[in-house]
């Protein structure tokens, strides 16, 4: 078990508990429907892959594709479903930075996918 990668896969679990609660009690009176949704789609990706990182840290060895894995993890979660939370409160919020922010999330999605390379590699190469 890898004590970095769980405690990372920890602290973005305790943070999707938090803001899954936070988008079903607080802010539904406070957003739009459809913004809502958003936010709930930031959570479910957020949660996807803080079991995909706990998977990850099982791995015996922690080789260079394993650490990518926990990168690219890692940077997904905080592009994808960051820069979604931050979409899906424009409304309430009103920062100028939500008018530039959408781009950031395929981003954040083209991290997600590079993770899932790693990790695939990374069983790939397993005898």
């Amino acid at each position: 078990m890898n004590k970095n990668i769980v405690l990372t896969a920890s602290v973005f679990g305790v943070m999707a508990v938090i803001l899954g609660a936070f988008g079903a009690h607080s802010l539904k009176e406070s957003i739009g429907e459809n913004a809502l949704d958003i936010w709930t789609k930031a959570v479910e990706y957020q949660f996807y892959h803080v079991f995909a990182l706990l998977f990850l840290s099982n791995f015996p060895e922690q080789t260079r594709l394993t650490r990518l894995a926990h990168l690219f993890f890692s940077l997904g979660i905080v592009f994808f479903s960051g820069s979604l939370y931050i979409l899906a409160t424009r409304e309430i919020h009103h920062l100028q930075l939500a008018s530039y922010i959408g781009p950031v999330t395929p981003i954040g999605g083209l991290f997600f996918i590079l993770g899932w390379m790693m990790l695939f590699f990374t069983a790939a190469k397993k005898k």
